[in-house]
C-alpha cells in the first residue's frame, strides 16, 4: 500500500527542504508551487481560479499515484485542519492513513528566512512582511488526534524516514465510508417519484448527478467547503474598498458543478414537461451532500418569475441566468458566461416584516451607473425606472451574487411610491462597482460555507421591478419558489440523514449482533425512512404543481399546499438529523462523521423564508382571502379517501377544523393556526403516501402518523409493520 506524507508547515519553515530529500529517497513529491512555477505563476497567493486547477491537476496525480502504488509526499502546507481532513477523506477509499511531519519552526526563524528570499526557483518565492505574518499567525497546527504525527523544529537535523509508527491495535468493527453511491439510483423512493411525477425522460441526466455528488472527490470538496468559513476582505492591501468574500476554492466547484447540471434554472431556460419536477430533483441530489451552495443556487431559479413583471430587464438579466458556467469572480454580468441572483429583504428593525423596512430609493431616471437618459435603456436592461438606494439589510446571503432583488421604500419627484423591488448589480455595465458594504458576516449555527452578511447601501444603484409601491407583490413570486426550495432541502436532508444512518447500521455490530438486525435500531431506522418517503413524494408533487403547464386546479393546490409542507417539513428536520446522528452513537456527534452537519444545517429550511409562525399565518391569510385554494386542496386529499380507515378519521378532523375556521375570532384562529397546518400537512403526507407508496410503507406511515397508538418520537410503529420491507427500499 502507498505511504502518503503530508508535509506541514507556515512558508518559511523548512517543510520543502525536508520534501526534496524523501523526494530523493524515491517518493513522489507533489507541490502547489513547483507546479505554480512551470505555468510561469510566481505571484503568492496566486489567482484563485488557477490555484483551484492547479488543485484539481494534483489532486488527480496524487489520486494515480496510489492506484499505482507509489509514495508520496505532498510538500503543500496544510495550513488548516479542514485541508488535511479534506486530503485524508479523499485517501481514505484507498485504504491510505496519511502521515503528517510538521514542521513547528519558531516565528523569528520563519521571518527571516521569508525576509531574505529572492525569488530564484519556487522553494524560494517572495511573500511581503503582512502575508508572511499572516500566513504565520494563522497557521492551524496538527495534533495527534488527527493522526500520525511526527512533530519537528529547525534544530532537528533529518526527517524521520524510518519506520511507521507502531501498532497498538487493531481496528474493527468500524462502518467504512460510504462513498462511490450513486446516489440517484440508490434512492428508490426518488427514481420513482421523478416518474411518477412527470420527468421520467430526465433519469439518464439524474443518474449522472447521482454518480457525480456520490463520488470521494465530491464529498471531500463538500467537507472542505463546509469546514472552511468565507473570509469577508473589505479592502485591498492598498486601502481600496472592495468588498470581497473569498470561498474555499470546494465551494466553487460544488456550485459550478450544480449550475452546469441545472440545479439553478434549467425548468425555465429549457421548458418541458415535467421540467420543475427534473430540477427539483437535481436540486436535491446536490443539497444532499452539500447544502450551502443551494442558496444561491435557490434563488437563481426563484428570481425569473419575479424578473418577468419587467420585460427590458427580463431580456438583459434572463438568458444570464440560464447559463450553464459558472464564474465566481467580481466582474460585470455581461462579460460572464452565466449569473446567478440573491435576495436581500431583511432589516434589523422588522425581520420577516419587511413592510417596516427602512431602506431608502430615490428616483433619478436612467442616468445611474451608465445609464442612458430617462425613456432609454442601458446594457443593465434599465429604463428611466433607476433609484439610488440608501439604507441596510440585516441579512443577505451568498453576497458574491451578481445581482439582488431588494425592497426598499421608493420616491419619485418628491411623491411616496410605497415599497418597491429593485434589481441591484453588484457591478455595473460599465465596470463601476456599485456601492454594497458588506459589514461583517454572520457568524452562523449551520449552513457555513454559504456567506450570509450584514450590508449597507450608499447611493447605491437599483433598477425597478414590477411596478412602483408593488414591492411585496412582485417579490412574492420568488418567495413562493425559494419557499418550496426550502422543502427540498430539508427533504434532501432527510435523505442524507436516513443514508448515513442505513450505512451505519448495516455494518456495525454491537452485542453480538449487526444494529440493523436488532428490532428497536431497526424501528427507528425505518421510521426515519417513512419520513423521508413521505417528504419526497410531497416535495415532487409541489413541484409537479408549479410546473408552466400546470392546471388551474393545481396552481390552486401549490399555492396553499407549498406553505403548508414549507411548515411542517421544514420543521420535521432537525428532530430527524438529531434521531439519526443518534443511530451513529459518539461518531455521530462528532465533525469527522456528515450528520453533525446536517443537525446544525436542517434549521436554517426552517427559518429561510418565513419561521414557522408566520408561515402558519400565511397559511390562514391563503385559505382567507383565495377560499378555493381550500378546496383545491381538499380535492386532492380526497384522492385517497376510503382506502384507510386512520385516514379518513383524520380527513373528518381537518375539516372540521377547517369549518370552525370560517367566523372565528382572529386571536383564536392565529393560536390554533400551528394546529392546523400540522393536520393538513399530514393529510397530505398520507394521501400521497396511500397513493404512491407500497402498501406496507403507507400502512406504517399512517398508522405512525394518524393511528390512535401514535407515538411522540420516531421509532414508533405498529405492530406488525413490514420493517424488513421498509428498509430494503431504502
Amino acid at each position: 500500500m502507498s505511504r502518503v506524507i503530508f508535509m506541514c508547515g507556515p512558508s518559511g519553515s523548512g517543510k520543502s527542504t525536508y520534501a526534496r530529500e524523501l523526494e530523493a529517497s524515491g517518493m513522489l513529491r507533489l507541490s502547489f508551487d513547483t507546479e505554480l512555477w512551470r505555468r510561469g505563476v510566481t505571484q503568492v497567493p496566486p489567482p484563485q481560479d488557477l490555484n483551484a486547477q492547479v488543485e484539481a491537476d494534483l489532486r488527480a496525480q496524487l489520486l494515480e499515484a496510489v492506484a499505482q502504488g507509489r509514495d508520496v509526499v505532498l510538500d503543500f502546507a496544510f495550513p488548516t485542519r479542514a485541508m488535511r481532513e479534506d486530503y485524508r477523506a479523499l485517501l481514505a477509499p484507498a485504504g491510505v492513513v496519511p502521515e503528517t511531519i510538521y514542521l513547528a519552526t519558531d516565528r523569528a526563524t520563519v521571518m527571516h528566512r521569508l525576509a531574505t528570499r529572492t525569488g530564484a526557483d519556487s522553494d524560494d518565492l517572495v511573500l511581503d512582511d503582512d502575508l508572511s505574518a499572516r500566513h504565520y499567525d494563522h497557521f492551524e497546527a496538527p495534533t495527534s488526534a488527527e493522526g500520525p504525527l511526527t512533530v519537528l523544529t529547525h534544530e532537528d537535523p533529518e526527517p524521520v524516514t524510518g519506520p511507521r509508527p507502531r501498532v497498538t491495535h487493531q481496528v474493527l468493527n468500524q462502518v467504512p465510508p460510504r462513498v462511490g453511491v450513486n446516489e440517484f439510483r440508490s434512492n428508490t423512493v426518488l427514481s420513482e417519484a421523478v416518474s411518477t411525477f412527470g420527468a421520467g425522460w430526465a433519469v439518464p441526466q439524474l443518474e449522472s448527478v447521482g454518480e457525480l455528488v456520490g463520488s470521494a472527490g465530491f464529498q471531500a470538496d463538500a467537507r472542505a467547503a463546509h469546514s472552511s468559513a468565507p473570509v469577508l476582505r473589505t479592502h485591498d492591501r492598498w486601502g481600496q474598498r472592495i468588498d470581497q468574500v473569498d470561498y474555499h476554492p470546494a465551494y466553487h466547484r460544488i456550485i459550478g458543478a450544480a449550475v452546469a447540471h441545472g440545479a439553478h434554472t434549467s425548468a425555465w431556460a429549457d421548458p418541458r414537461a415535467g421540467g420543475h419536477v427534473a430540477r427539483a430533483a437535481t436540486f436535491m441530489l446536490f443539497a444532499q451532500i452539500e447544502p450551502g451552495h443551494a442558496c444561491p443556487v435557490s434563488m437563481t431559479h426563484a428570481v425569473v418569475p419575479a424578473l418577468r413583471h419587467s420585460p427590458a430587464l427580463a431580456d438583459r438579466w434572463l438568458p444570464r441566468a440560464y447559463g450553464t458556467a459558472y464564474d465566481g469572480r467580481l466582474r460585470p454580468a455581461a462579460d460572464k458566461p452565466g449569473a446567478l441572483f440573491g435576495m436581500a429583504m431583511t432589516e434589523k428593525q422588522g425581520g420577516s416584516d419587511v413592510r417596516a423596512n427602512l431602506t431608502r430609493g430615490v428616483h433619478v431616471g436612467g442616468t445611474a451607473g451608465g445609464a442612458a437618459g430617462a425613456g432609454t435603456e442601458d446594457e443593465d436592461g434599465a429604463s428611466s425606472d433607476d433609484y439610488l438606494l440608501t439604507g441596510h439589510k440585516w441579512f443577505c446571503s451568498a453576497p458574491m451574487s451578481d445581482a439582488f432583488l431588494v425592497l426598499a421604500q421608493t420616491s419619485r419627484a418628491g411623491a411616496e411610491e410605497g415599497l418597491s423591488c429593485l434589481l441591484v448589480p453588484r457591478v455595473l455595465e460599465d465596470g463601476t462597482h456599485n456601492v454594497f458594504r458588506i459589514q461583517r458576516l454572520k457568524d452562523k449555527l449551520g449552513n457555513r460555507s454559504n456567506a450570509s452578511a450584514e450590508i449597507e447601501l450608499d447611493g447605491t444603484v437599483g433598477h425597478l421591478v414590477g411596478e412602483p409601491g408593488r414591492g411585496v407583490r412582485t417579490i412574492i413570486e420568488m418567495v413562493a419558489r425559494t419557499r418550496l426550495d426550502c422543502v427540498l432541502g430539508s427533504t434532501a436532508g432527510m435523505r442524507q440523514s436516513v443514508a448515513e444512518a442505513l450505512w451505519h447500521v448495516r455494518h456495525r455490530s454491537a452485542f453480538g449482533a449487526k444494529l440493523i438486525d436488532q428490532p428497536a435500531m431497526s424501528a427507528v431506522v425505518a421510521d426515519l425512512a417513512l419520513e423521508s418517503e413521505a417528504a419526497t413524494l410531497t416535495s415532487l408533487r409541489l413541484a409537479q404543481a408549479h410546473e408552466d403547464d400546470a392546471s388551474e386546479q393545481d396552481v390552486l393546490f401549490a399555492r396553499l399546499a407549498t406553505a403548508v409542507a414549507k411548515y411542517w417539513i421544514c420543521k420535521r428536520g432537525p428532530h430527524h438529523a438529531y434521531e439519526a446522528l443518534e443511530c451513529l452513537g459518539g461518531n455521530g456527534y462528532t465533525e469527522d462523521f456528515p450528520l453533525a452537519m446536517r443537525y446544525r444545517e436542517q434549521p436554517v429550511m426552517a427559518i429561510w423564508e418565513g419561521s414557522g409562525n408566520v408561515i402558519a399565518l400565511d397559511v390562514l391569510r391563503a385559505m382567507g382571502r383565495e377560499p378555493e385554494t381550500v378546496e383545491a386542496l381538499l380535492t386532492e386529499l380526497a384522492l385517497a379517501e376510503g382506502t384507510h380507515r386512520d385516514y379518513d378519521a383524520h380527513l373528518g378532523r381537518v375539516r372540521a377544523l377547517l369549518a370552525a375556521t370560517r367566523g372565528q375570532d382572529p386571536a383564536v384562529l392565529q393560536a390554533g393556526a400551528r394546529r392546523l397546518t400540522e393536520a393538513l400537512a399530514l393529510a397530505l403526507q398520507a394521501s400521497l403516501m396511500i397513493r404512491h407508496a407500497p402498501a406496507y410503507s403507507s400502512d406504517a406511515f399512517v398508522a405512525a402518523r394518524l393511528g390512535e397508538d401514535r407515538g411522540g418520537q420516531y421509532g414508533v410503529l405498529p405492530a406488525g409493520a413490514d420493517v424488513a420491507a421498509i428498509l430494503a427500499r431504502h
